[in-house]
């Protein structure tokens, strides 16, 4: 039987070595495609900051509980004590100081810093949790429209267009807030788990489409080659073929679009906040802090300055990493 590209294909490398008698040799030294792919990313000047970055702002959001212990402040700790009778933080630069380091939120006198690092926390959270989910989806609906065909594949397809079609922000204005009424009276408090779980099934409707038109282009292209031929010759069944065939061979493209999905679904739910219908009050979000701050654009700029320029650092960081990581991933890559 012949190997699939993933299980035959070792690359080699000439390294210097000695022998017993401490005269110098070469000798080969042979390395997957996973090694190959860490060597060019380590080399990568771009991936290696972007990706210090990211671990950066991970470390940050999962160790939230902590810094807020050690910090002394809560996210829903208000300091009305320091705003002045408009409202406003007292002192220099929205309230800058030693206890505040971000400043005050005008009105409510929420400490910045640490609500930015629960809002970094709740958008990570769910970006991750959405690129789970849709790129699962999106992989097992991909894998049997190109490897079954047929029926399966006019189906799978047909659906696909019809949720390419569907425009996803009036989608989102209409059934968010139909979803939270259904549960939740008007006046009832929809809790934050539950605004979570409707965020994720609003991408999750959506945003499988990309992924399964990229794997069952893949699949229709490896379904001919020799090791799947083999493989079907000697009567392996469908899960054989899809886990230990097909699959090995895809995680080049599902990696790199896993990695460009998750700064999509940052900004989007920034955005469905930022209109209202994403994550609501009192839960750490930033685009409830940046909504929030545009009646202060000119009296405290710092209120829209650090969430903004976070999300943008964040998204920023994700999309060079994700592309470095397509490249490293790419044997074709001179880099």
């Amino acid at each position: 039987m012949s190997l699939s590209p993933v299980e035959g294909e070792v690359r080699a490398e000439i390294a210097p070595a000695t022998d017993g008698d401490g005269v110098a040799k070469r000798e080969v030294v042979g390395r997957s495609p996973g090694q190959l792919a860490w060597a060019r990313l380590r080399r990568d000047r771009t991936a290696v900051i972007s990706g210090a970055v990211l671990l950066f702002l991970v470390l940050v959001a999962l160790a939230a509980p902590l810094i807020s212990r050690l910090y002394g402040v809560g996210p829903n700790e208000q300091f009305q004590e320091l705003l002045d009778g408009n409202g406003m933080p007292l002192g220099y630069v929205g309230g800058v100081s030693g206890d505040h380091w971000f400043g005050l939120e005008p009105g409510l006198g929420r400490d910045i810093f640490i609500r930015m690092v629960y809002g970094l926390r709740t958008s990570l959270f769910i970006a991750f949790a959405a690129a789970v989910v849709t790129t699962t989806i999106g992989v097992i609906t991909g894998i049997l429209a190109g490897y079954l065909g047929g029926m399966v594949d006019t189906v799978i397809s047909w659906i696909t267009d019809v949720a390419l079609a569907l425009p996803f922000l009036i989608f989102a204005l209409a059934v968010v807030p139909t979803v939270a009424l259904r549960f939740y009276g008007p006046r009832e408090e929809v809790p934050a788990w539950f605004q979570v779980a409707v965020l994720i099934g609003v991408f999750a409707v959506f945003s499988w489409t990309s992924t399964a038109r990229l794997v069952r282009g893949q699949v229709v292209s490896l379904r001919e080659r020799e090791f799947v031929e083999a493989a079907r010759a000697s009567g392996a069944g469908l899960g054989h073929m899809v886990f230990r065939q097909l699959l090995p061979n895809l995680w080049a493209p599902i990696l790199v679009a896993f990695s460009l999905a998750v700064p999509q679904y940052i900004t989007g739910e920034a955005a469905l906040s930022f209109l209202g219908i994403g994550i609501l009050e009192p839960t750490a979000d930033f685009g409830r802090m940046i909504f929030q701050s545009i009646p202060y654009l000119q009296t405290d700029p710092a209120y829209v300055f650090f969430p903004g320029i976070t999300i943008f650092a964040l998204v920023l960081a994700f999309n060079l990493f994700g592309d470095s990581l397509r490249d490293a991933l790419d044997p074709k890559s001179s880099r």
